[in-house]
């Protein structure tokens, strides 16, 4: 080769080069015009509230009319909060149905005979989310109805649907209150969320407190006063109620002050499983008008042994009305757990969480979706443990959206100011009624996610979660500016 072809193919070397690398630059130059930022909105309020950028994690997808999506640290495993609980009510709708009901029996191995029911008498249940008072006193109404009278056997509790760990680990909410009806743990025959409603009231310059159920084993001391100092407008409620065990049952210690004419009330949870439920099926029968001779012992109902009542629960998607509107988590854990009793396998693990652990992943996998950053403990979100991505939860609720039970899944979650845990946030905004998201909150997180109708007939799906200590502090305020920047988001033409 000469001297001079040799120089001529250096050139057309380095004139490709260069050729290449334009390209890339103009590549680059329009992937950044079309890669969009954090709204101005959003901006300014992470910065009033000194959560750094990073520890926010966005998606929008666009479900309705053509729409770009948006993420930002979308792939990273986030503790989503209760945002879990749209995973877990989500599966439950697919797998089980929208017509599916739990049942809770009363048996017995003998027939009554003159209004006596001799031998024991079973209490199963089989994980029912919300087995109220009322529907008890309801199933003890059907055995009266029978012309029982009189049961001559102990009380035996049957909670075997559900195989719990032994220890099963209980959620420390750093609030030292483990009275608090949210952290009750789960029962295949969990009774009116084992609460007691704490009643107080103003009434001729005394604080009247009152418990019900009123149940033997809890005693209530009221050492609340009446002051003439405040309104109830101004007045938050300040009353302390301690529990202190008394070696039999428990005793409520009410203290504090309220103004004349107010009254409050509150819930608590007390008591065990087992000496909850059978002090109030004892009670409630006694109020009846009932006599029952024998004790109260756990264990399992005898194959052969009749059912001589049965209570209904609401079918599924009213039940998880009550998960996702209010972020119920005692409802939310037996509905996951539901999953691994109803269709967990005795190769998924040797105890129900196992199973639905379990049950939950063929779930997703049989979606076509890989989720590698899931964790899962509860199914409830309340866990320090749990995580998910907000591009996996914007996969999910485009999932719900397009499938057969989409009508259902999007009426359990709240309305922007119109109900549930958002009934109070964006009121009187153009966004007002125009968006159902379900919330999160935990130390150090805040989310929402759900479905926001944007501008000219779009609607989205929005994840966003901030994982910082500041999260308390100014979380809600970034989460809405996040809220609004999708509500005035447009559909491409």
């Amino acid at each position: 080769m000469t001297h001079q072809a040799e120089a001529k193919d250096k050139l057309r070397c380095r004139f490709s080069v260069w050729i290449g690398l334009l390209a890339s630059l103009v590549f680059m130059s329009t992937q950044l015009a079309h890669a969009e930022s954090l709204p101005p909105t959003v901006q300014k309020a992470l910065r009033q509230a000194r959560i750094p950028a990073s520890a926010l994690s966005i998606s929008v997808v666009p479900l309705q009319g053509k729409g770009r999506a948006f993420h930002q640290h979308a792939d990273a495993p986030v503790n989503p909060a209760s945002l879990m609980k749209l995973v877990t009510t989500h599966a439950a709708l697919d797998l089980l149905g929208p017509a599916y009901e739990w049942t809770t029996e009363i048996r017995a191995l003998e027939a009554p005979a003159n209004g006596i029911l001799q031998g024991d008498v079973y209490f199963k249940g089989y994980g029912d989310p919300k087995l109220t008072m009322e529907r008890v006193w309801l199933l003890l109404r059907d055995l009266r109805a029978r012309g029982v009278r009189e049961i001559r056997g102990d009380l035996v509790l049957d909670r075997s649907y559900f195989r719990l760990p032994v220890a099963n680990k209980e959620f420390d909410d750093d609030g030292n209150q483990p009275d608090r009806p949210y952290l009750v743990t789960p029962d295949a025959l969990l009774v009116n969320f084992k609460s007691l409603r704490l009643s107080v009231r103003a009434e001729k310059g005394e604080a009247v407190a009152s418990l019900d159920p009123h149940l033997p084993e809890v005693g209530l001391e009221n050492h609340a006063r009446i002051t003439g100092t405040r309104t109830c407008e101004r007045w938050p409620d300040e009353l302390e109620a301690k529990v202190e065990d008394t070696g039999n049952g428990v005793k409520v210690m009410l203290a504090g002050e309220m103004p004349a004419g107010c009254a409050a009330v509150r819930h608590i949870a007390l008591l065990d499983h087992q000496t909850y439920t059978a002090s109030l099926i004892k009670t409630l029968w006694r109020e009846s008008g009932g006599i029952w001779r024998g004790g109260v012992r756990q264990g399992e109902a005898q194959a052969q042994a009749q059912v001589l009542a049965t209570s209904r629960s609401p079918a599924l998607p009213l039940m998880l009305r009550d998960v996702n509107k209010y972020s119920n988590n005692a409802m939310a854990r037996q509905v996951y757990l539901t999953l691994g009793a109803a269709l967990g396998r005795e190769t998924d693990g040797p105890d129900t969480p196992s199973r639905s652990n379990a049950v939950v992943r063929r779930w997703v996998a049989s979606q076509g979706w890989s989720w590698p950053e899931l964790v899962l403990e509860n199914g409830s979100g309340l866990s320090r443990n749990e995580r998910i991505s907000t591009r996996h939860l914007t996969d999910l609720l485009a999932h719900a959206w397009r499938g057969p039970w989409a009508a259902e899944f999007i009426s359990t979650l709240p309305i922007v100011a119109i109900d549930g845990t958002m009934r109070k946030r964006l009121v009187g905004e153009p966004l007002a009624g125009e968006a159902h998201i379900k919330t999160g909150t935990l130390k150090g997180v805040r989310s929402v996610a759900g479905y926001v109708r944007g501008q000219n007939g779009s609607v989205w799906a929005v994840a966003a979660v901030i994982n910082h200590p500041y999260a308390k502090v100014g979380g809600k305020t970034v989460l809405d500016e996040v809220l609004r920047s999708v509500g005035m988001r447009k559909a491409a033409r």
